[in-house]
């Protein structure tokens, strides 16, 4: 089984001095390799990854957020084609400066995985 990665520590998930597994067999942390991988870096997979990383250097504005919500959902379109999620809703959520994307993954075994993905923006 999997150990979690939290998000916004890109660390493993401790609880308690303990290593927390991913709830749903990988899925979770599937989701967070597609969207902090920058698009067409891995070698094994040129597919993988997202475009999240091209707006480092952007200003918070709503068009951004926009773009931030486009480039999620592409990046984890393949969790939805390969059948392990029914079903990825993405927002994004704005506050001094802080992008945050918030995501609801329900899996294919029913269970729903929500976590919160930083974007780093000016």
């Amino acid at each position: 089984m999997d150990i979690l990665i939290n998000p916004l520590t890109q660390d493993y998930l401790l609880q308690g001095g303990v290593l927390n597994h991913d709830p749903a067999g990988g899925l979770a942390n599937s989701c967070f390799m597609r969207l902090s991988i920058p698009l067409g870096s891995y070698w094994a997979d040129k597919t993988l990854g997202s475009r999240l990383h091209e707006l480092q250097r952007e200003k918070d504005l709503a068009r951004v957020a926009i773009l931030a919500k486009q480039y999620a959902e592409a990046a984890l379109a393949p969790v939805l084609a390969a059948g392990r999620a029914s079903r990825i809703t993405v927002t994004t959520q704005r506050a001094a400066s802080r992008l945050s994307l918030l995501i609801e993954v329900l899996a294919s075994t029913g269970q729903t995985l929500t976590f919160q993905h930083p974007v780093s923006v000016i």
